[in-house]
C-alpha cells in the first residue's frame, strides 16, 4: 500500500564542492556588457546577499558552491550576522575581499552584482525586491514573497517591467520526488484528480511583550523599516528562537512561511486550480497573549472550479491542543506515518504523497510509470544552480514570478478566510473576492511606515 524512497536513493541534493578560487573565471559585471543583463559565458555572476542570518547563510552557501558565480558582498542590519556572512565567504574564496553593507541599497548600487539574494524578514521581501528590480538585478528571494496580494502585484509588476530574472526560495521544486509526483498527477496516472490534502507546521504561540534594550549590534529603526514603530523585545529580533516570525506586523505566520511549500506543490501538480473562481473557508486558533498572533492551527477547504477540493492543516508546533485542525490522524489512516509536511493527491485510481524525501503512491507500482519528454516538468537538480543558469540565458526559472505570485495568493487567501470564518469567494483572474468588500481589504497594501514606499 506505501512505498518510501530515501532522498538519498531518490534524489541528489548534497552540493557538490566548487573549483578553488584560483581556477574560477574573471568577473565581468553584467552592466558591462550591454546584453540586457546577461552574463558572458566566460565570466561569473557577481552575488550580493541581502539578510544574511541563519537562513540567509544558508542559502548563501549555495551560491558559494557554484562556480559559475562569486558573493562580493553581504548586507544585513545585525553587525554579528553580517561578520559571519563576511567570514563565511572569505573562507571559501581564501581571501578577504568580502564588502559589507549595512543598507541593501549601497550593495544595490554597485556595479560588480549582477544578482542578489534576498533573504530578509518577511516584512522586508517585497521592499527590497522592487528596489533590486529597479537597480536592474536578477533575484532569488526566500519565501514567503508578501503581507498583501497587493506587495505580489506591485512586485510582479517591477519584474516584468525591468525584465529582470526570478526565482522563489521554493526549492521543492528542485528536488526530484516532488517534479515526478506533480508529473504523475498532471499526465493522469492516478486518474481524475478529485482532492488535493496539504499540510505543514502551524505557527508557535508566546512571545515576550516586555520592551527590552536594544542590542548595540542591531540598527533596529533599520530592521523595523516599513512595519510600524513597536518597542524592541527581548526575542523578537533574535537569529534563533525568533518571534517576529509569528507576529503580524512582520509576518503572516507559517500559513504562509511554511505553507507555501507543500501549497506551491498542490499548485505544481495542479495549475487548473487558478482556471476560475474559487470558493475557500475556513477556521484558525490565533493566540491573544504574548507577541505570536498568528495562527498555531487551522483548517482551510478550497473548492476549485474544476470541482477539486483542497483541504489545508495546520499541524502541533508548540500547540499542545490536539483538534480537528491540526489532527492528522485521518491522513495518516489513509496514507501511513507522515511528516510535519506534505502534499497529497487524491484521484479516482489511485494517490500520491510526497514530501521531502519521499514519495509513496497507491498502487505502489505507479511511481515506476515512465513519462514521455513532453509530459516532463522543468528539470532542476539545484534550486540555486537553476537560478544562475537562467540568470546567463535569460529563461524563465523552475519557479518564476507568476508561479510564486499565485503559490503566495494560496497562503494569503487561507490567512484571510480562517480569520473571518465564512465561506469567500475569489476570482484569481480579477486577482479579488467576489462581493465581500472587506475580504478584498485585506488584500491591499498595508501603509508603510515613513520614509519607506513602494510607490
Amino acid at each position: 500500500m506505501k512505498m518510501g524512497i530515501t532522498r538519498r536513493s531518490f534524489v541528489r541534493t548534497n552540493l557538490t564542492l566548487a573549483l578553488a578560487a584560483g581556477a574560477f573565471p574573471s568577473i565581468i559585471p553584467a552592466t558591462a556588457l550591454g546584453r540586457q543583463g546577461g552574463v558572458a559565458a566566460n565570466s561569473r555572476i557577481g552575488v550580493g546577499c541581502i539578510g544574511v542570518g541563519p537562513q540567509g547563510r544558508g542559502v548563501m552557501n549555495g551560491f558559494l558552491s557554484q562556480s559559475s558565480a562569486q558573493v562580493v558582498a553581504v548586507c544585513d542590519v545585525k553587525r554579528d550576522q553580517l561578520e559571519l556572512a563576511r567570514n563565511q565567504v572569505n573562507q571559501r574564496y581564501q581571501n578577504a575581499d568580502c564588502a559589507t553593507h549595512g543598507d541593501f541599497r549601497e550593495l544595490l548600487a554597485r556595479k560588480d552584482i549582477d544578482a542578489v539574494l534576498i533573504a530578509t524578514p518577511d516584512h522586508w521581501h517585497v521592499y527590497v525586491a522592487v528596489a533590486a528590480a529597479a537597480a536592474g538585478k536578477d533575484m532569488y528571494l526566500e519565501k514567503p514573497m508578501g503581507l498583501s496580494l497587493a506587495e505580489d502585484q506591485i512586485l510582479r509588476q517591477a519584474i516584468q517591467q525591468h525584465k529582470r530574472v526570478f526565482q522563489f526560495g521554493t526549492q521543492q521544486r528542485s528536488s526530484r520526488e516532488f517534479q515526478r509526483a506533480c508529473e504523475l498527477v498532471r499526465t493522469g496516472r492516478i486518474g481524475p484528480l478529485k482532492q488535493i490534502n496539504v499540510w505543514c507546521a502551524a505557527s508557535h504561540p508566546g512571545g515576550s511583550t516586555t520592551p527590552a534594550p536594544v542590542p548595540d549590534t542591531l540598527n533596529y529603526d533599520f530592521w523595523l523599516g516599513p512595519a510600524r514603530f513597536t518597542p524592541y523585545t527581548a526575542d523578537k529580533c533574535l537569529a534563533e528562537g525568533k518571534t517576529w516570525w509569528f507576529n503580524t506586523d512582520y509576518a503572516l505566520g507559517f500559513i504562509a512561511g511554511w505553507g507555501v511549500h507543500p501549497l506551491d506543490i498542490a499548485l505544481w501538480g495542479h495549475p487548473a486550480m487558478m482556471n476560475g473562481p474559487m470558493a475557500v473557508e475556513g477556521k484558525a486558533i490565533i493566540p491573544t497573549e504574548g507577541a505570536c498572533n498568528t495562527s498555531v492551527a487551522w483548517k482551510v477547504n478550497f473548492t476549485f472550479a474544476d470541482g477539486v477540493r483542497m483541504d489545508f492543516r495546520g499541524t502541533r508546533n508548540g500547540y499542545d491542543q490536539v483538534n480537528e485542525m491540526n489532527d492528522l490522524s485521518p491522513f495518516e489512516a489513509r496514507y501511513g506515518k507522515l511528516a510535519d509536511h506534505g502534499t497529497a493527491f487524491e484521484g479516482t485510481d489511485g494517490w500520491i504523497l510526497v514530501n521531502r524525501g519521499l514519495l509513496r503512491t497507491h498502487p505502489e507500482n505507479l511511481v515506476e510509470v515512465s513519462t514521455s519528454a513532453d509530459q516532463q516538468l522543468r528539470r532542476s537538480a539545484n534550486h540555486v544552480g537553476n537560478f544562475l543558469d537562467c540568470v546567463r540565458s535569460r529563461e524563465a526559472t523552475v519557479c518564476p514570478i507568476e508561479d510564486a505570485v499565485q503559490a503566495d495568493l494560496l497562503c494569503q487567501l487561507s490567512d484571510i478566510a480562517s480569520r473571518l470564518e465564512r465561506k469567500l469567494r475569489f476570482d484569481p483572474k480579477q486577482e479579488k473576492f467576489l462581493k465581500d468588500d472587506e475580504a478584498n481589504r485585506k488584500l491591499a497594501l498595508r501603509p508603510p511606515r515613513s520614509p519607506w514606499s513602494l510607490g
